[in-house]
């Protein structure tokens, strides 16, 4: 919008279309997604911009009232009024191009029968990689040779019999006496050895522990680069408290490839190798991670992905990286419906074909991404769902970013729980492991995770994020809450988790800067839960 054209003002509370806009604070924008203000949440034009971008300035002159929230006597809004794009769930039947299909749903097209591998949406079948090929079985091939053999009624195979002469056997027709000796001793043997063994050394294995990490583990992002809280410096020296170490980040090379560029203040190239070496040698993970508020990445071609797959194969084998942690935003264009989707999930799993069983992988989305599919789904609201859902089976953590997105509005509440609380924090990690329905509870459904993929992650201190920070006191009781039903406020979970993985902070260097006021109470805190 130009300047000086005057817009409606915008009110908390109110439902904003995409392409709408509005005047705030002396200045003009339009919404970028269609979703609704809710009370409390804190969404403004100014504070949101993934809600909001800023196209002018108007015409008219804030009061020092422009910017109150409604009032008091109105109701929160408890079903999300906005309308975003909502495409149907597909169970069976033949395909349609506007239905989102999930893993192991089943269509058919042109004759055909398909099975989802993972999340998609307009796809067509046999025309991507999403969709697997059923075979048509006939059963009549089977069925038709078993009446063939039928029992005779008298035994005419040859049984080997004993005679009178010592060591010698002859061949008869009819030795029936002789079965019974026969298949005794062949059955009793074979069953007794089998089963024992197997039941016996079988012991309980009640936490899954994937690629040893700690039942519960502390993880935070070691910068490649110099920024305000200091330069960087070897791996080596990260705090012994630190059981996931993510490199922060990888490089977008083009065309879908990877690089990774060593800062100099982390030590020469053999010197960091060792370092990284030196750290899993302690059981520590070293992972790469991917993206960042700059990052950048484009999967839109099978020859972008075959090359995202070999560059990371290469960097993975080079400096001995665990894996890759996800945390693609807003410069890598994740969208609903945009290519960059299905094409990461195939490649992910390329890559761990590549890698092996030992791969890690762990994302770190915003929270309009994930939990924010509860509100709208469409454009950048809850576009890691889909993405969560199809590498579900490979994912080793998820730690949601909870800071410098505003409040966070989920079906525990009939208002926005605010960052940087227990009930925020409670609330945003139940809807990962329970699992939701987007568009307030009337869309696609989310599947929930296992409690031991799922940990939160918050500011490491008031200098590393914008909104959002925490207490020592506020980790312990939101890891206590979902452990033991210890420490909660407002959002109690139904049941204890208490294999909850543990918490991700943003970031280590901060950390460091900070004096370790983060990592040594949060250790200690994840040492002392169930």
């Amino acid at each position: 919008m130009a300047a000086g054209v005057q817009a409606a003002t915008w009110q908390e509370g109110n439902s904003y279309t995409a392409g709408v806009s509005v005047d705030y604070n002396g200045k003009t924008y339009t919404a970028l997604v269609t979703h609704t203000a809710y009370v409390g949440a804190g969404w403004n034009p100014a504070s949101t911009p993934t809600l909001w971008k800023e196209t002018g300035t108007s015409n008219t002159t804030p009061s020092p009232t422009a910017a109150a929230t409604t009032a008091p006597t109105v109701a929160p809004i408890v079903t999300p009024t906005a309308k975003p794009i909502v495409t149907p769930v597909a169970g069976s039947g033949t395909w349609d191009k506007a239905a989102v299909y999930t893993g192991g749903q089943r269509v058919t097209y042109n004759g055909a029968t398909y099975e989802a591998k993972w999340w998609t949406q307009g796809e067509v079948p046999g025309a991507s990689d999403v969709w697997k090929l059923i075979p048509t079985i006939t059963p009549t091939p089977i069925i038709t040779p078993t009446p063939s053999i039928s029992p005779s009624p008298t035994p005419t195979a040859p049984f080997i019999c004993p005679t009178s002469a010592p060591g010698m056997a002859t061949v008869q027709t009819t030795c029936a006496p002789i079965r019974t000796p026969v298949v005794t001793p062949v059955v009793t043997p074979v069953v007794t050895p089998v089963v024992t063994p197997v039941v016996t050394p079988a012991g309980p294995t009640p936490t899954p522990n994937p690629n040893g990490l700690p039942k519960h583990a502390l993880i935070g992002y070691w910068h490649n680069f110099t920024n305000p809280s200091g330069d960087t410096y070897r791996i080596r020296d990260v705090a012994p408290e630190w059981d996931v170490i993510m490199i922060s980040f990888a490089d977008d090379a083009g065309n879908g490839a990877v690089a990774f560029n060593l800062d100099k203040n982390a030590g020469t190239e053999a010197e960091f190798i060792a370092d990284v070496a030196a750290k899993r040698a302690q059981g520590k993970k070293v992972v790469l991670s991917l993206g960042g508020q700059e990052g950048r990445m484009t999967l839109s071609t099978k020859e972008n992905v075959a090359n995202f797959v070999n560059s990371l194969y290469a960097i993975i084998t080079k400096y001995g990286f665990d894996g890759i942690d996800l945390d693609l935003e807003s410069g890598a264009g994740v969208n609903l419906g945009s290519p960059i989707i299905n094409n990461l999930i195939d490649a992910v799993k390329q890559l761990k074909a590549k890698v092996g069983p030992s791969f890690y992988l762990s994302m770190a989305p915003e929270h309009p991404y994930v939990q924010g599919g509860y509100v709208a789904y469409s454009g950048i609201w809850g576009a890691y769902l889909p993405i969560i859902d199809g590498l579900r089976d490979d994912l080793n953590i998820i730690h949601v970013q909870y800071y410098n997105n505003g409040g966070l509005w989920t079906p525990y509440s009939n208002g926005a729980l605010n960052e940087g609380t227990v009930d925020g924090l409670v609330g945003g990690s139940l809807m990962l492991i329970e699992g939701f329905k987007t568009v307030g509870g009337t869309g696609w459904e989310f599947k929930g995770l296992r409690p031991d993929q799922v940990a939160f992650g918050v500011p490491s201190g008031r200098s590393s994020a914008n909104t959002g920070f925490v207490t020592s006191q506020v980790v312990n009781d939101t890891l206590t809450c979902l452990t033991k039903l210890v420490g909660c406020g407002m959002v109690k979970p139904k049941q204890a988790y208490p294999d909850y993985r543990g918490v991700m902070t943003w970031s280590i260097n901060w950390d460091k800067k900070d004096g370790y006021n983060f990592s040594k109470p949060a250790a200690a805190s994840l040492k002392a839960l169930p």
